[in-house]
């Protein structure tokens, strides 16, 4: 019997200056070639055990450690992130941090060259892993010019370039639009069939990646809560902690079926051998016809109101339209997803709203103001404590609200990425959260990365009294299941224009890609949540 490729046993560990351990007593191993996904809440352990197998703790973050890690034979507390190189690779949540080139081919050549790699075998690697990722265009771009979810997979392709026998990946899906993220787990999955490689994979989208895994561990507290196969995940999910479980899995549950199914496949299945049938395939596309482009009329006092916009950005060649032509108009109280596939211009629109890019056609307002939640929450993380962020009883107040008053003494650093993500949030409505204060129109731009479904639905919570208050609020977010518990309204782009604009439940639903697990598991316009669907099948179950 092979050894195991990761070896940990008593792994205990306490970031500096924190008050507890983040990881407590946990014993893993993993398989060469296991696809392995890591599930939990937001901050559980799920990132620090990720760190803890490439090195980077403790040799980066510093530190208590008590255990032992060992990976592919090498002893972690004695090799480091560089030693352990060769064997393995590490896509971090903020892709943003990892990326230290000038341009993408930069990039991908760097740690063969550290390798020591010939010239030629750069070339040919460099060109595998750029086809196999979808980025030959990317090249020779410089990396200050990509999207976040070009960076994601720019970042991904380094880890991978070197053909390492263990990649880590830390939320890898993201920022990546559905069509892509079905990609990218097709393709890991791929990588782990015909190179062996092993993958362990930490999401909260379980959605997109259960039906790839072999085996789920779930983190709890520091500690390893669960360690299965998936089917056995989900049934322990719904007993154990509701919001870990998957959307389908959650529509069974509530219709009163079982067991919980893996992916919309094995759901269509079980429905058909209680005789009811599900449509052969989705209805279709979101509906692009001219009443749905032009969306809802155009209210007398819009919070955002952009008429023939155009916005022209320079991608380090030449300058190329990103938005062309854009009408769109949202109305006070409106909560509205904003859609799409990466770089169809939803970053681009925000940035105009909130006044940060300048039309070169057209015009956008926000006559009562625009707060804007920039896609990076690290980019307003500058002090060395949570409070310094924050200071003072509106810092106070702020911290609060999205439940992080325990980590005042925290450096922002040691937070999760979803924690990071909400102190984000904290930072930028400070002082702005009561009626005579508040913005007229809120933009956050993929706010949800990093937060379990638990923290989403509390951000869902927090934009409905946002709206309440008086405030239009715009999300851009590839999140289809984030936009169906919040949004009103699903504005989709694609190529830099508007090209469907409905309510959530129509768009959401009786389509391939933007379109819920639930919708997709029973293929009927307008039921996207797992209550609406359960309360269908419960009346079909009652026919039968």
């Amino acid at each position: 019997m092979s050894e195991p490729l990761v070896r940990i046993e008593s792994l205990g560990y306490r970031y500096p200056s924190a008050e507890s351990d983040c990881l407590r007593g946990v014993d893993l191993e993993i398989e060469p070639g296991e696809l392995v996904v890591v599930a939990g809440r937001s901050g559980s352990g799920k990132t620090t055990l990720l760190r803890a197998c490439c090195g980077l703790v403790p040799h980066y973050h510093g530190g208590e450690v008590a255990g032992e890690v060992e990976v592919a034979g090498l002893d972690v507390r004695d090799h480091g992130p560089a030693a352990l190189g060769g064997a393995v690779g590490l896509v971090a949540q903020d892709p943003e941090t990892q990326v230290v080139s000038t341009t993408v081919r930069g990039e991908l050549e760097l740690p063969l060259e550290m390798r020591g790699s010939s010239p030629a075998a750069r070339a040919r690697a460099v060109e595998e892993v750029a086809l196999a990722l979808a980025i030959p265009q990317l090249l020779d771009r410089t990396v200050d010019t990509l999207s976040g979810g070009e960076l994601q997979r720019v970042a991904l392709a380094a880890a991978l370039v070197g053909r390492p026998r263990l990649v880590l990946l830390d939320e890898p899906t993201s920022q990546l639009d559905p069509v892509a993220g079905d990609e990218l787990i097709a393709l890991l999955r791929r990588l782990n069939e015909e190179w062996g490689m092993a993958v362990v994979l930490a999401e909260h989208r379980l959605e997109r990646c259960l039906t790839a895994a072999d085996r789920v561990v779930a983190m709890a507290a520091g500690r390893v809560a669960f360690d299965g196969d998936p089917e056995g995940f989900l049934a322990w999910a719904l007993r154990t902690d509701g919001a870990l479980a998957t959307p389908g899995a959650r529509l069974f549950d509530l219709a009163g079926l079982g067991p919980p199914p893996v992916g919309v496949k094995r759901a269509r299945g079980a429905l058909r051998r209680v005789g009811i049938d599900a449509p052969r395939s989705p209805i279709g596309p979101p509906a692009t016809n001219g009443a749905n482009h032009r969306g809802p009329p155009r209210p007398a006092d819009p919070a955002l109101d952009a008429r023939d916009l155009w916005v022209e950005l320079d991608r380090g060649d030449s300058p190329s339209d990103v938005l062309r032509g854009v009408d769109l108009a949202v109305a006070p109280r409106e909560r509205v997803a904003l859609m799409g596939r990466n770089g169809a211009g939803k970053t681009t629109l925000l940035r105009a709203a909130a006044g940060r890019l300048a039309p070169v056609r057209g015009r956008v307002s926000t006559p009562r103001g625009c707060a804007l939640l920039a896609q990076s929450p690290t980019d307003l993380l500058v002090r060395e404590r949570v409070d310094e962020e924050l200071p003072g009883e509106v810092g106070r107040r702020a911290l609060s609200a999205v439940d992080l008053g325990w980590a005042a003494g925290a450096d922002p650093r040691d937070l999760s990425g979803g924690e990071r993500q909400r102190l984000a949030l904290a930072i930028v409505m400070a002082g702005r959260s009561d009626p005579d204060t508040l913005p007229g129109l809120i933009c956050l731009d993929e706010p949800t990365r990093g937060m379990d479904r638990a923290r989403k639905g509390e951000l869902a919570d927090r934009v409905g009294e946002l709206a309440g208050k008086g405030a239009a609020v715009v999300i851009a977010t590839h999140d289809v299941e984030f936009a169906a518990s919040f949004a009103d309204r699903v504005v989709l782009l694609g190529d830099g224009g508007v090209i469907a604009d409905g309510p959530a439940a129509d768009v959401l639903s009786g389509g391939w890609y933007f379109a819920t697990e639930v919708a997709r598991i029973l293929g009927v316009e307008g039921t996207i949540s797992a209550a609406a669907g359960a309360e269908l099948l419960r009346a079909r179950l009652v026919r039968e």
